[in-house]
């Protein structure tokens, strides 16, 4: 009789802690690009929406062609990623669902403060091509992640192929932009790097910004949801909490704000299709 009535109150804890979510999995995975991780924002959205919700993310970082590599395993709900190219295919081939705005920043061009390839202030394709015709060295990230995309297209767009000794694609590239803004300092080259990498690193690097603001630099991050069709096992519904909680406005002024009153200037814009509705932008 005792152990009949131990298993009748084994099944009610059970019951009771299903209809209350505990004991089941509130756990969101994401697959991100590197950058924003090294820069703070993932970790401190994620600490508001897990503050609010209950709901716990956890991320492995990676640069976005292996990011989405790794979600077609479907072992990630959600990934984060920044080269538009590989989304696009990644969606299209049944992968994920949609890309979904997030925000953004821009490339930028670094290189030692003495110039040698005397590219200060030029248009980004001049630039480029001095960079080229000097065989200046230059630091390419190399692993298709969506800093190595964006700066490979940028070539593409001046009309030029870098190659030879003067151009080199850094083996420790996949350990992330902050790693190679580190190496590219020591060899006193030039590289394509995010803006806020090089805000967060340039107290401790001797490397100066000398091109900016080409439209053609602007780094826009997107989030897309790992197909629920193609992989039953990933939550959806708590994966789409989180969304809507990144695309929210109290998430995008987070974005907006953070740390500018550390660096002076913006790390991340904020571009939700909520926020541009609400603000025009």
């Amino acid at each position: 009789m005792k152990e009949y009535l131990s298993i009748l109150v084994g099944l009610a804890l059970v019951l009771v802690m299903a209809g209350t979510g505990i004991g089941s999995e509130r756990v969101i995975r994401m697959a991100t690009t590197i950058g924003p991780v090294d820069a703070g924002i993932v970790d401190t959205l994620i600490d508001l929406f897990e503050a609010k919700t209950g709901i716990k993310v956890e991320y492995a970082k990676a640069g976005t062609g292996k990011a989405l590599e790794m979600a077609k395993t479907g072992d990630f709900d959600i990934v984060q990623v920044h080269a538009k190219e590989l989304e696009e295919k990644f969606v299209a081939e049944g992968y994920g669902t949609e890309r979904i705005d997030l925000m953004y920043n821009d490339f930028v061009i670094v290189g030692p403060k003495d110039d040698p390839a005397g590219i200060k202030g030029l248009p980004l394709p001049e630039a480029l091509e001095k960079i080229m015709d000097t065989e200046s060295l230059f630091i390419s990230r190399g692993d298709l992640s969506g800093t190595h995309v964006a700066e490979r297209n940028l070539w593409i767009a001046a009309g030029l192929e870098p190659k030879g000794d003067w151009y080199l694609e850094w083996e420790g590239g996949p350990q992330g932009n902050s790693a190679t803004l580190r190496y590219t300092d020591e060899r006193q080259a030039y590289t394509v790097i995010d803006r806020a990498t090089y805000l967060v690193l340039k107290n401790d690097i001797s490397l100066t910004v000398l091109v900016e603001k080409d439209e053609a630099m602007l780094n826009f991050i997107t989030l897309i949801p790992v197909n629920p069709e193609r992989f039953p096992q990933v939550n959806y519904d708590l994966t789409m909490q989180f969304v809507d909680f990144l695309t929210s406005e109290e998430a995008q002024i987070v974005i907006r704000d953070f740390k500018k009153d550390v660096y002076g200037e913006a790390l991340f814009f904020p571009n939700s299709a909520k926020w541009r509705s609400l603000h025009g932008k």
